[in-house]
């Protein structure tokens, strides 16, 4: 039997979702996680890219989430080689750090990486803890490209996760074009590395994967970022701009023959959206006439997998 998809979106504090998506009672954080948590089963933890978490906000995300919710977890950035603001390190470690003329720290020493990898792990323990912990997801810059030194630190990365399941997903075209993308997967596959599948913009642009319906592991992790090629790299566009974007049904159920496929080859499967954007429609948050896209879309795709009859939480 098919492994049941279980769908959420990336971040439950988006602030579409905060202005769109909550009811207009719902304010305080607390209400918020389990508002959500009413709706979905799992969700992508996005902040903790920009800040290490500390460990009482994740004992109480543990605390307000039901039994069998699912939190995955984005790397803070400094794990996947982006420059960092040197503020955005404990203050014990920014001694250690030297930053550019633009206060970003870009070329850590080794030992200072591997002690932010201490503390993210260290940090996600009330959540290993409740068995609600997922995966790490690991998403590289778009100038992360494949060379053995690459391939090394992936090696490197997944030896400081110690045993939390590693989710990679690349930004630049060359890991799963054509030359590629068999020596990449089956890297991945050897060890025990989950290969995050994406729906993005369909361009050739650099800083866009292909879409490559393929598991390495048991789990099957799909990310949606919305097909807005139009601002995906404009200069001066915001990420929230990036990506912006509804799918209609149509575009989403091109997608449910090939989840059917995944989820019969998974033991565990997720899809997130990452549209974190608004659109004009019926909402039934602080303004009605305008929906959350991510959840929206996160709806929909659930009911055109329930009408299809194929696997979904």
């Amino acid at each position: 039997m098919a492994t049941k998809l279980r769908i959420g979106t990336c971040s439950w504090a988006d602030q579409s979702l905060l202005k769109y998506w909550y009811p207009r009672g719902i304010k305080a954080s607390e209400e918020r996680l389990r508002h959500y948590a009413d709706n979905f089963d799992t969700v992508e933890v996005d902040s903790t890219y920009y800040r290490l978490p500390a460990p009482e906000m994740v004992e109480r995300w543990a605390e307000r989430t039901p039994d069998d919710f699912v939190m995955h977890v984005k790397a803070f950035g400094m794990m996947t080689r982006h420059p960092v603001k040197l503020e955005a390190l404990p203050p014990d470690l920014r001694e250690h750090a030297q930053a550019d003329e633009r206060g970003r720290v870009d070329r850590p020493p080794r030992e200072l990486r591997a002690e932010v990898f201490a503390r993210f792990h260290t940090a996600l323990e009330p959540l290993r803890a409740a068995g609600k912990l997922g995966g790490i997801l690991l998403q590289f810059p778009s100038y992360i490209v494949p060379k053995p030194s690459t391939f090394a630190y992936l090696e490197w990365a997944h030896e400081q996760l110690r045993g939390d399941e590693m989710l990679v997903e690349f930004r630049h075209r060359s890991w799963l074009d054509d030359e590629h993308r068999a020596d990449v997967l089956s890297f991945l596959e050897e060890r025990r590395m989950t290969h995050v599948v994406v729906d993005a913009p369909k361009t050739d642009a650099k800083n866009l994967v292909p879409t490559v319906q393929a598991l390495t592991t048991p789990t099957l992790y799909l990310r949606f970022h919305g097909r807005n090629a139009g601002t995906w790299n404009i200069r001066g566009k915001s990420a929230a701009e990036r990506f912006d974007y509804l799918y209609s049904s149509e575009e989403l159920r091109e997608w449910v023959e090939p989840l059917r496929e995944l989820t019969g080859q998974a033991e565990q499967a997720y899809a997130f959206f990452n549209n974190n954007g608004r659109s004009p429609g019926s909402g039934n948050g602080s303004d009605p006439n305008w929906v959350a896209q991510a959840p929206t879309n996160a709806f929909m795709l659930r009911q055109l997998l329930a009408d299809s009859n194929a696997p979904a939480a």
